[in-house]
């Protein structure tokens, strides 16, 4: 149990907190310094490294948990905050999904293309998404947290 605790717990810090310094402190600075040029190449290689990061992620955090809610007895046998917190992670899964498979790829193909305007779109798009990924893993850290302070 405390293995598959520790390799949640480090695939939630790897995701959640790539998120926060992509969109709060990457972003930022790349925009206010970079034109789009220079700019949307840059956040192809970012993700580039940082995609498989996060399905590395997603894999250990969806397995870790699903094992850890086998060893405590199944879904009925957890507190309700186990729920919510496999909701909002399955949510976020699906979010990031979307993310790697549509505005990404748009974002990539824009790139090649060197059409500027539909990759800064792709790009927008992708911040949003990221935007409320990062807003759903700080609530379900958060809930993590007081569910188990509570329970």
């Amino acid at each position: 149990m405390k293995l598959l605790l520790m390799l949640h717990l480090l695939g939630i810090v790897i995701w959640v907190g790539g998120m926060f310094f992509a969109h709060q402190v990457l972003r930022p600075v790349a925009a206010e310094r970079l034109e789009p040029p220079q700019r949307l190449p840059l956040w192809v290689a970012v993700f580039r490294r940082f995609f498989p990061w996060v399905w590395a992620s997603v894999a250990a955090i969806l397995i870790s948990g699903l094992l850890m809610i086998g060893l405590l007895g199944g879904m009925g046998g957890v507190p309700l905050y186990i729920h919510v917190m496999l909701g909002t992670g399955v949510l976020m899964m699906a979010i990031f999904a979307h993310v790697f498979f549509v505005p990404y790829a748009r974002l990539k193909r824009s790139v090649v293309n060197q059409d500027w305007k539909a990759g800064g779109a792709a790009l927008a798009n992708i911040r949003q998404l990221v935007g409320i990924n990062l807003a759903l893993g700080l609530i379900t850290i958060v809930i993590a947290t007081a569910g188990a302070i509570l329970a």
